[in-house]
């Protein structure tokens, strides 16, 4: 029998992986916007700002690569960096990569995924919501659905013909303090206590270019000096959505409703967010307008909110745009229309934006 060299050996059973697809990209998005906002507090007084948080998209700068492993299985990695393009300092809590930061493996059964990513409650409105995380929109009236990120988590994500299906489960959902929606400091992990700061997540859906439905659910435990009165693991935030879309030729309508539940150390609320919009691209141009309103149970503070946006492409890269909205506050509400900014308590807030927006 005759055997190979050593060096020829070694070179044969390396030939494999010196063949193998890998690709690495570099993206991103750059966007900011001009706003003017009325009855920023009591006395009535107006603003005129640029905006750090975002105008149509969050800016970011991201790296993204895959390995072709062969039999259909592929290796991938995300780091994702969001930044305030006004001031040009990192956003999500002041981390690196606080967008996304995950590696995963993704076959015809699904993607899996380690490390902080978007979870389901991120997922399930983008096809219905029309408005995404743009200025007055949602994330105004609940920071927290632009921000549906978690630290520390295993992800999965399928879709089988028109099924999707999709969880999260974060052993520590955010181990950020700086503050905010995007940090609420609640980094668990904790030995003897298996429920510090733990969350989950899931979605089920039916969707189709034509329309599609999906329902998601999503669980998040506190811990002490945790944001958002969830000061204890028995404390707890659940929302619970139900998402829509249909085409109606070009014109996209979509529609859906977020309960949410928090039993925090400074109380029990109960609230439901409801959102109807459409979006209509014709030439290069595209306009869309949204409705939402929510409805706080036992108490007196109920907010509608109507916002309208034009989008203009100068490229396929490059977009001018510009919006209003409108956020009537009831009662003890002070929902500005700008998340970043503030509104006297039970004021309605008038508002402005024009930005320019470039990908990469």
């Amino acid at each position: 029998m005759k055997y190979l060299p050593i060096p020829v050996l070694a070179c044969a059973l390396a030939a494999p992986a010196a063949f193998a697809q890998t690709t690495v990209q570099i993206y991103g998005v750059v966007d900011t916007s001009l706003s003017y906002l009325t009855n920023v507090d009591a006395a009535g007084h107006s603003v005129t700002k640029m905006n750090s948080l975002t105008g149509e998209l969050p800016s970011r700068i991201g790296f993204r690569g895959t390995e072709d492993l062969g039999n259909g299985l592929q290796a991938f990695f995300v780091l994702e960096n969001g930044l305030s393009l006004d001031t040009g300092v990192t956003g999500q809590g002041n981390r690196l990569f606080g967008r996304q930061a995950q590696v995963g493996l993704k076959g015809a059964w699904g993607t899996l995924t380690l490390g902080r990513q978007l979870n389901m409650t991120y997922i399930a409105p983008q096809k219905a919501d029309v408005l995404g995380p743009s200025l007055f929109a949602l994330g105004s009236i609940d920071p927290y659905l632009p921000n549906a990120r978690s630290d520390n988590a295993i992800g999965y994500m399928g879709q089988f013909g028109p099924v999707v299906v999709g969880a999260t489960y974060s052993l520590g959902r955010d181990a950020s303090n700086a503050g905010g929606p995007a940090a609420t400091n609640c980094a668990g992990e904790v030995a003897g206590n298996a429920q510090a700061c733990r969350q989950y997540t899931g979605l089920i859906g039916y969707e189709t270019k034509a329309w599609g439905v999906n329902t998601s659910y999503d669980r998040m435990h506190g811990n002490t000096g945790a944001a958002g009165g969830l000061t204890s693991s028995a404390n707890t935030d659940t929302r619970t959505t139900l998402n829509g879309y249909a085409m109606l030729g070009t014109v996209k309508v979509g529609a859906g409703v977020i309960d949410r539940d928090t039993k925090a150390a400074t109380g029990h609320t109960e609230s439901d967010l409801y959102y109807l919009g459409a979006s209509y691209p014709f030439g290069a141009f595209t306009v869309d307008g949204q409705w939402a309103k929510r409805v706080t149970r036992h108490a007196d503070a109920d907010v509608t909110m109507l916002s309208a946006r034009l989008t203009y492409a100068l490229s396929k890269r490059t977009y001018v745009y510009t919006g209003v909205g409108r956020m009537v506050n009831d009662g003890t509400a002070a929902v500005a229309l700008d998340a970043a900014g503030t509104v006297g308590v039970g004021k309605t807030q008038n508002g402005f934006m024009a930005g320019l927006r470039h990908h990469f």
